[in-house]
């Protein structure tokens, strides 16, 4: 299967590189309980200001943050611009509720794209629709104050087109002045419910906005969430039981996961997935056609905790090794059968196909109608041979009894 894509974003790099880091930084970091506290805590604006107030970054090292994601494997990365809260991370001309106006007293949009564009990264943008600090923007299901009788009695002379010229202008900001930016991430379009009205791409112009975004950066990658098809799709939270489509058309696609339950930065968040399933879910995007962006949170004063950095370079311990099952690669033909408890990722350019044995199956992993159409096999960890028998239309390989040291092993198939 080949991804089809016919849409005007180069997604080329982008099918390659499979691997990037999202990162939700804003003044939700403060409280430290979630990037949505402003909404499920139904703050006012004058409650959630102390943050604004407060805001001092005084380990912001994002030369450090671009270091820990290339030596995870990442070849790309997302950043919040601004999420719902409306907080602007850049010297916006637009609005007085940016980082320059806090004690950072810094553009620190500006610093995080000049380090990870140092280390050859892809540059990505992500951009709140909803805006719960603006003064024009209408409430909804996701505002903190939907359920304030008095703040929706004042919010009835809203004007949304003021803040949809708002959204245009700071977009119009953000594509010309920081260089070539290849991903724009637009988060989200909202859903009518509960007596209030949706906002979709009616609401946010979406067709004029792409058309101008496009002219703007030719090439930009552009995902779904303006409530039109776009270049990627992005599924959120969960992993595609297969290859994503639209319509019946496979279409380019990533899996935006967390570490943990949350996307900003959680004190007392539990959940932190290991390491070998966040590798498990890299590779089991990539065996569908699909890319992985994995979020970090951040703290308060500028620095990944101990938590991420640690998941990082376990990460990046594993890729280090077998990046080469990961960069380039895609699907496997829809002709191969997946052994048992693996995936199989498939590299179209050199004709190597790759199994990553999720379960290790003692000493023998059976490779059904493969007969005839293998040269060679190794470990890729270290190309160590792995012999094989062939019985009938099957290739057996012989595996040691105790699985290799690896986290995720995976043999290199060199297919005839």
């Amino acid at each position: 299967m080949q991804e089809k894509n016919k849409s005007m974003g180069d997604t080329k790099w982008f099918t390659h590189d499979r691997f990037g880091m999202f990162i939700h930084w804003g003044l939700y970091a403060m409280p430290a309980r979630h990037e949505w506290v402003k909404s499920t805590e139904h703050m006012t604006d004058e409650h959630y200001n102390v943050y604004f107030e407060h805001f001092e970054p005084d380990l912001f090292d994002p030369k450090a943050w671009a270091e820990a994601a290339y030596n995870a494997g990442m070849r790309y990365f997302v950043i919040t611009t601004k999420h719902h809260e409306g907080f602007c991370l850049w010297d916006t001309q637009l609005t007085d509720y940016k980082a320059t106006n806090t004690m950072a007293q810094k553009d620190l949009l500006r610093e995080i794209i000049e380090a990870f564009r140092g280390k050859g990264m892809k540059v990505g943008l992500y951009h709140s629709l909803l805006d719960w600090h603006h003064p024009e923007y209408t409430p909804d299901l996701a505002h903190p104050l939907k359920e304030d009788k008095v703040f929706l009695e004042s919010a009835k002379n809203r004007d949304l087109n003021k803040y949809v010229d708002y959204l245009y202008a700071q977009t119009r900001e953000l594509l010309t002045e920081y260089g070539r930016i290849d991903i724009l991430w637009y988060d989200y379009s909202i859903q009518g419910e509960g007596g209030f009205p949706g906002k979709g791409k009616d609401v946010w112009r979406s067709e004029e906005l792409i058309k101008m975004i496009r002219e703007l950066q030719p090439g930009i990658i552009i995902n779904n969430r303006l409530d039109i098809p776009q270049d990627i799709e992005t599924p959120e939270q969960f992993q595609p039981r297969q290859w994503v489509t639209v319509d019946g058309t496979p279409r380019v696609w990533e899996a935006c996961q967390t570490f943990s339950g949350s996307w900003g930065y959680h004190r007392d968040e539990t959940s932190w997935k290991p390491v070998g399933m966040l590798v498990r879910m890299l590779v089991d995007s990539v065996s569908k056609g699909g890319n992985l962006l994995l979020n970090v949170g951040p703290d308060a004063r500028g620095e990944l905790d101990s938590r991420t950095i640690n998941s990082l370079k376990g990460i990046g311990d594993w890729m280090r090794l077998h990046n080469r099952s990961i960069y380039g690669c895609t699907q496997a033909p829809l002709e191969i059968t997946c052994p048992q408890d693996c995936r199989l990722t498939y590299n179209p350019d050199t004709q190597r196909l790759y199994i990553h044995i999720f379960s290790w199956p003692f000493a023998h992993l059976h490779f059904d109608g493969m007969a005839g159409k293998i040269k060679y096999a190794q470990f890729l960890n270290d190309a160590s041979e792995v012999q094989m028998t062939e019985k009938e239309s099957t290739v057996t390989f012989r595996l040691p009894v105790k699985p290799v040291n690896d986290m995720l092993p995976v043999v290199e198939v060199f297919l005839v």
